[in-house]
C-alpha cells in the first residue's frame, strides 16, 4: 500500500512548508501553531480540526519551517520573522486566499500579530492565545531556549519552563537543532507603539495560571477595540485544548462576546 503524500508547497528559497486545508467555502480559519509544536499537536489532537469541522468551517494548517513535516533548516538566518511571515502569506497564495480568519497560539500569535500589522489586507478576525503583557518583556540574554535545545539531555536544565518546552519537543520527534536555529533569529520587536498599526476586530485569550503569557488584557489594552478573556484554571500548554478555549474563540468568530466589534 503505498503512502499518503502530505501537501506542501515550495517556499522563496526552497524550503518545504507543510499543510492541511480542508476545502469549502469562505474564508478559512488559518491555525499558526506554537514553537516546539506541530499542526497535528497543536490543532489536530487536542481537538481544533473536528470541532472547526462540526462547524462546517473550511481550516488550513502550516507546520511552520523547523517544525512537523515541513523543512528544517540548522541556519538561523532561514528564520526571519520576515521570512516566516512570507511562509504563510505564501501559503494563502498558493491556496488562492484573498483573506483568512487568524488564530494563532503562543509564538505563533507572535506571527499572527505580526501578519495583521504588516499584511492588514490578509487578516480577518485575529485571535491570539497564549499571549498577554509578559510579550512586551524584553527577551533575555544568552539564548537559553536555544540551548536547552542543544543540551545533550533534558536532564540537566534546571530552568521548568525550558525543560518542559524541550521534554515537548523531544516527544514529538522534533529536529532540536533546527529549533535552536529558529530562536536565535532576531524577533520582531512588539512594542505597544507598534500594534497601533493593527486594524482586525481582535481576541487575546490566555490561561489565568499561564505565567508565560500574563495577563491577556494588558495586551489588548495596546490593540484597538480588542476584546481579552483570562481562561479560568487554565496554564499555557492546558489551555489549546480546553472546551473553554474553542467556546471562546467561535463564540468571537460568531460575534458573541462584544457586539461592538465590526
Amino acid at each position: 500500500m503505498g503512502t499518503t503524500r502530505m501537501p506542501s508547497f515550495t517556499a522563496a528559497d526552497g524550503v518545504q512548508i507543510a499543510y492541511d486545508d480542508t476545502g469549502g467555502a469562505g474564508a478559512p480559519l488559518l491555525l499558526i501553531h506554537g514553537f516546539s509544536s506541530n499542526r497535528q499537536e497543536a490543532w489536530k489532537r487536542t481537538g481544533w480540526y473536528a470541532a472547526i469541522a462540526q462547524r462546517g468551517q473550511r481550516l488550513v494548517a502550516l507546520d511552520l519551517r523547523g517544525h512537523g513535516e515541513s523543512g528544517k533548516p540548522h541556519d538561523p538566518a532561514a528564520y526571519g520573522r520576515d521570512i516566516l511571515r512570507a511562509d504563510i502569506v505564501s501559503l494563502l497564495d498558493h491556496l488562492g486566499v484573498e483573506w483568512a480568519n487568524v488564530f494563532g497560539y503562543s509564538m505563533g500569535a507572535r506571527l499572527a500579530l505580526s501578519l495583521a500589522m504588516h499584511a492588514r489586507e490578509r487578516v480577518g478576525y485575529l485571535i491570539l492565545g497564549g499571549v498577554g503583557g509578559a510579550l512586551f518583556d524584553p527577551s533575555p540574554a544568552g539564548d537559553p531556549m536555544a540551548l536547552a535545545m542543544e543540551a545533550d539531555s533534558p536532564d540537566g536544565i534546571t530552568d521548568p519552563m525550558l525543560r518542559s518546552f524541550r521534554q515537548f519537543a523531544d516527544e514529538q520527534g522534533e529536529d532540536r537543532l533546527a529549533l535552536a536555529a529558529f530562536v536565535r533569529a532576531p524577533a520582531e520587536s512588539l512594542t505597544r507603539e507598534a500594534l497601533a498599526a493593527v486594524s482586525a476586530p481582535t481576541l487575546v485569550a490566555a490561561g489565568a495560571r499561564d505565567t508565560l503569557a500574563g495577563d491577556p488584557q494588558d495586551l489588548a489594552d495596546a490593540i484597538r477595540g480588542a476584546k481579552a478573556v483570562s481562561l479560568i484554571g487554565c496554564d499555557h500548554f492546558n489551555a489549546i485544548p480546553h472546551g473553554l478555549l474553542k467556546a471562546t474563540v467561535f463564540d468571537f468568530l460568531d460575534g458573541y462576546l462584544d457586539e461592538t466589534l465590526p
